[in-house]
């Protein structure tokens, strides 16, 4: 569901918003003074992966708690998403899960992908919420790692969040956006997004949180816990969202100078639910 070509955002108009060492790049579509700043302690953890061990299946078989796979089966990229083998293309060590791309002898390249609802709508989702992924990226040219979300219902349209998307052609930046996708429905699909600039190279030495939390009425993107876009919630994100992570190639990029392996790693994923108001509050 996902295409090649997301954001071509470059001369659109933008505000410089500085937040310290952060610079964003942010189409006029939100203010940051709408967005408070996240804390915690407002919320209480809904779902709970910290990548000790990992449950996964090809499609949900045996009740694992996440699939190698979009739903709805759907690839994208220049890599095609392995079934979970012995030691790819995920591994856990010390609560860090490493998702490897790789080029088999065939000359065809593999990598991972992990949605935590499987094809009949089983498993983890949540109406609102802050839905977080602390990740390290990989370094190189035609890398395309991603933390997103999708709406449970696809049955008249397709909501999608992407909280992160990194093209490894740029090392100093990344992208952030949504998309309603209505066009196989006969309707007309409605798009958003904007770039973050950050110090060159510094989302692949480190580790780095991205995260999203949807309101009934704002939906704000935060990374490293600070709000860098927010945007009216569209009525079409009134629903269950389920996260996916992945590692994939291309995006429309080459990818002849990608390192064979590239590796994502994933310390967690986490969602949460706001607390209910107090009766004083």
């Amino acid at each position: 569901m996902r295409t090649t070509s997301k954001w071509k955002l470059r001369a659109a108009a933008v505000s410089i918003v500085i937040l310290g060492a952060l610079t964003a790049l942010v189409p006029y579509s939100g203010s940051l003074a709408e967005d408070a700043p996240l804390n915690l302690d407002d919320f209480d953890m809904t779902f709970e992966e910290n990548f000790d061990t990992l449950s996964v299946s090809p499609w949900g078989e045996r009740s694992t708690r996440w699939i190698a796979h979009t739903p709805w089966n759907g690839d994208f990229g220049a890599a095609r998403f392995s079934d979970p083998l012995d030691g790819f293309p995920f591994t856990t060590k010390d609560g860090i899960l490493r998702i490897e791309a790789r080029k088999g002898d065939d000359g065809n390249w593999r990598a991972g992908l992990l949605s935590s609802t499987n094809p009949r709508g089983d498993g983890f989702s949540q109406k609102f919420g802050y839905f977080e992924a602390r990740m390290k990226l990989p370094p190189g040219k035609g890398v395309w790692p991603a933390f997103w979300l999708i709406g449970l219902d696809r049955s008249g349209f397709t909501a999608e969040i992407d909280v992160l998307e990194y093209y490894g052609r740029a090392p100093y930046e990344f992208s952030s956006g949504y998309h309603i996708w209505r066009e196989s429905h006969g309707g007309k699909n409605q798009n958003d997004g904007f770039w973050t600039a950050v110090p060159e190279g510094s989302l692949s030495s480190d580790f780095h949180t991205w995260g999203v939390e949807i309101k009934a009425d704002r939906t704000t993107i935060y990374f490293d816990r600070k709000p860098v876009w927010g945007f009216d919630t569209p009525p079409e994100f009134h629903m269950p969202f389920f996260p996916l992570v992945n590692l994939a190639l291309g995006a429309g990029w080459p990818i002849d100078e990608t390192p064979n392996p590239s590796y994502l790693y994933v310390d967690y994923i986490h969602v949460y639910q706001r607390k209910a108001a107090s009766p004083t509050e």
